[in-house]
């Protein structure tokens, strides 16, 4: 580790973190002719990142030049959903054809460590500076107070203090340096799921053959109930990639405090299952990760202005999950946007206080990160109260009723399909348990 140059006050703002909410933040800052100085804790950007696999790019395409460029591994061509109970399997299935065409519905499996250094590259290129392996330890105020300016930030380099007008904080869901300055509270454990990914490599023809896949188009599977996740609220997914499958799950923190079983040990169960085993067995595994993931929603996401720093992407708690939208990086690359621009209006007027960059938290508001959250934010407490209908009875009643519907014997169709549905209500607490849980729910497909 070298000694730090005396870089204090020749850049407009430091961005920690160099993933898509920092880089899109660098980047946008930077085509507006800022200086910008990015901290990336990894050997590079994307080293220390970690998510499920599905990048959403409608911000990003519009920020760099080509995105034709970006290493993404394969286009997501299906989505299929499914509902496992310990044994069986019942799943709805998309393929529309438009998501074959261009730009592929914005929706690509990515590996993190080529992407990030990618996106981070174009910010490079745009003017901005990128440091590596370089961790930041704090803010620098002003004065003692913990609303008093925040003008830099103390790395661990020798000499590491560096100073400017302001701090981009996009360190993500770990975000250490933002509580230890009070800038936000760390979330209940209720409000933060725990995710554990295997990266599997395997023959280009394999993972062609077991999703029935050609050239770039991929798949994005989501599984849900027992054996999925048991015991908690939660899910588990398979992306496929160009020669690697990612597999994981995520469930809540305070489900895992009461489940005995590890992540990984959840994890192997989940690759275990009749319905997954075919699709992932044999491989290698290259890649073996587990982080965090805020989904407090919206009433979880703190200030995001300060006097000289603003928050973004997943430090920021900016992750929306009501389980049909898994989403994060389009919202972390939509804050970085919008962000840079008001930490541009402020730079140019001489400012860098709370109030002068408030525009970053109107502009936030109004734009589809907030209105999502908002408009789902009702769920995680929908799903509190229906965590073990949702994940337990509900997988188990609906693979019991189809077998029961589709089942081949001398008794009638008509008497089949009445226990079907018998099982189904049963689980749902009858008719009028049906009736208020579908009206619980209606909300979700809006």
């Amino acid at each position: 580790m070298t000694e730090t140059p005396n870089y204090d006050n020749e850049y407009d703002a430091i961005v920690v973190g160099a993933g898509p909410a920092g880089s899109a933040a660098a980047l946008t800052m930077a085509k507006q002719d800022l200086d910008v100085i990015m901290i990336e804790r990894g050997a590079y950007p994307g080293a220390k990142n970690v998510f499920g696999g599905v990048l959403f790019t409608p911000t990003i395409r519009e920020l760099v030049d080509d995105f034709s460029e970006a290493p993404v591994e394969r286009y997501v061509a299906e989505k299929k959903f499914s509902m496992l109970s310990n044994e069986d399997e019942t799943a709805l299935s998309m393929k529309p054809g438009s998501w074959h065409e261009e730009p592929h519905n914005d929706s690509f499996t990515i590996l993190r460590g080529d992407f990030d250094e990618w996106f981070a590259d174009q910010a490079v290129e745009a003017g901005a500076t990128l440091i590596t392996e370089t961790t930041v330890l704090d803010v620098i105020r002003e004065g003692d107070d913990e609303h008093s300016q925040i003008i830099g930030v103390e790395t661990d380099r020798p000499d590491g203090r560096l100073l400017a007008p302001v701090t981009v904080l996009a360190e993500g869901a770990n975000s250490l340096v933002s509580e230890g300055a009070g800038l936000k509270e760390t979330s209940d454990a209720k409000d933060v799921a725990v995710a554990a990914k295997e990266v599997r490599k395997y023959d280009r023809d394999t993972i062609e053959e077991r999703f029935n896949l050609h050239d770039e188009d991929g798949v994005a599977y989501h599984y849900f109930g027992e054996g999925a996740v048991p015991e908690g609220f939660g899910g588990a997914y398979i992306y496929t990639n160009k020669r690697t499958i990612s597999i994981g799950l995520a469930y809540s923190i305070s489900d895992a405090r009461s489940n005995p079983k590890k992540p990984d040990e959840i994890l192997n169960e989940f690759k275990n299952h009749p319905a997954v085993a075919p699709l992932v067995r044999g491989g290698r595994l290259i890649e073996y990760s587990a982080h965090a993931i805020p989904e407090g929603g919206y009433d979880d996401v703190p200030d995001l202005v300060h006097n000289g720093a603003v928050l973004v992407g997943d430090t920021a708690g900016l992750v929306l999950n009501n389980g049909v939208h898994l989403e994060g990086t389009n919202m972390a690359a939509e804050s970085g946007y919008h962000a840079a621009n008001a930490i541009a209006d402020a730079i140019d007027r001489g400012r860098a206080d709370e109030a002068a960059l408030s525009q970053y938290p109107e502009d936030l508001e109004n734009s589809f990160v907030m209105q999502n959250l908002e408009n789902y934010s009702w769920f995680q407490d929908l799903i509190g109260q229906e965590e073990e209908f949702l994940f337990e009875k509900l997988p188990t009643a609906i693979a019991e009723a189809e077998k029961e519907y589709f089942r081949m014997d001398k008794e009638p169709k008509e008497s089949h399909a009445k226990k079907a549905k018998d099982i189904v209500l049963q689980a749902a607490g009858g008719y009028i348990g049906a009736a208020k849980r579908a009206w619980k729910f209606r909300r979700l497909l809006s």
